[in-house]
């Protein structure tokens, strides 16, 4: 049964209504279309949901990885990339992020955030063929700042982890925590990345400089990444290849304690979001809209957390144009974003709900 929830405020020419679609599930972390009828849910617990699109059907699926329940961790992301075709021997893979228990140096209760992949059986009711594609050296008892979206582009897979609440990771180059990573969808590292060869880098970091990027989203061809500032001072960032992002030496966020700056606005060699927030909103996702359904293509939406809204850049060419909020009076936390094949929105909660936007 669908239950209208609200009317969104917007536009003359865009007046969608949001209705809840499903309730019930537990803090929902990603999603992935992985059939013409069915949604792939995360929940950080590490429990994985088949939602039927049609029907409203929700059924579990066996097969997900050992995850650590830490603080902001636990089961994370779920992508596909475009050529995704369930059952097909080379382009069934699902890729998921999560929080693998690590040991290190005998120290037990670590937690990292890791790159993994399967494939959905038959049925849908289990993953199998189960891989770990890159369990990153970003090992911590420390419970925040994993990141960790998925993207992909041709055959390289993107996914980014956050500084693991240890700034001085944000220029470390040593480590993965504060960078995003660019890898083959197998898990070999391209002979192209920027720090290949060099004994003072890990050779699958594409860009670094990074808080904690929650979001990542490919517009026009191009990689992009949303992420947490401190107090104020969220980004949007356009990323290059071997760029610098600043963290922590350049923000223009604040610290938690006092109203003093954390870094300054800008320096040399580091690259300039193309927008900042302030205050922050939160941005738990980044979509990237393909389609016109809502007469939204070319833009972005963000799922804001703390502000607890549906943010909608308006983009023209790399530049941000306008900004819009919707949803505002639902007073939700917006962890999860995605279009499907239809071009429909999906929206889920933390509070366990699903949205479709019609």
């Amino acid at each position: 049964m669908l239950l209208p929830l609200f009317a969104m405020n917007v536009s003359a020419e865009v007046s969608p209504k949001a209705v809840l679609m499903a309730q019930g599930l537990s803090q929902p972390w990603g999603m992935a279309q992985v059939s013409d009828k069915h949604l792939l849910i995360t929940q950080k617990g590490g429990s994985l949901v088949l939602f039927d699109m049609g029907s409203g059907a929700q059924t579990s699926v066996s097969g997900a990885p050992q995850v650590v329940v830490m603080g902001q961790g636990g089961l994370l992301d779920v992508a596909v990339p475009a050529d995704y075709k369930q059952g097909d021997q080379q382009t069934g893979w699902i890729y998921f992020t999560y929080v693998a228990p690590v040991e290190k140096h005998g120290k037990k209760g670590l937690g990292a955030t890791a790159l993994g992949r399967a494939k959905l059986d038959a049925s849908l009711s289990a993953l199998q063929d189960w891989q770990t594609v890159l369990l990153t050296q970003s090992a911590s008892a420390d419970g925040q700042h994993f990141g960790s979206r998925i993207a992909f582009i041709d055959d390289y897979v993107f996914f980014g982890v956050g500084d693991r609440g240890h700034r001085a990771n944000g220029q470390d180059l040593t480590t993965h925590a504060g960078t995003i990573m660019r890898l083959h969808r197998d898990g070999r590292v391209p002979q192209d990345n920027p720090f290949v060869g060099r004994s003072d880098a890990l050779p699958e970091i594409w860009s670094y400089g990074h808080r904690n990027p929650q979001g990542l989203a490919v517009r026009q061809g191009l990689l992009w990444a949303s992420e947490h500032g401190p107090r104020g001072g969220d980004e949007l960032n356009l990323i290059e290849k071997g760029g610098n992002y600043g963290w922590p030496e350049v923000s223009l966020g604040k610290e938690y304690w006092g109203p003093i700056d954390v870094g300054v606005t800008s320096k040399p060699g580091m690259i300039d979001a193309k927008k900042v927030y302030i205050p922050s909103i939160a941005p738990g996702s980044l979509l990237a809209v393909e389609h016109n359904r809502y007469g939204w293509r070319g833009d972005f939406l963000l799922g804001a957390l703390k502000l607890q809204h549906l943010n909608r850049l308006l983009m023209s060419d790399q530049q941000v144009m306008q900004e819009k909020r919707y949803l505002e009076k639902e007073k939700q936390r917006l962890r999860a974003l995605l279009e499907d094949s239809q071009g429909r929105i999906w929206i889920a909660t933390d509070a366990g709900t699903l949205w479709q936007l019609q």
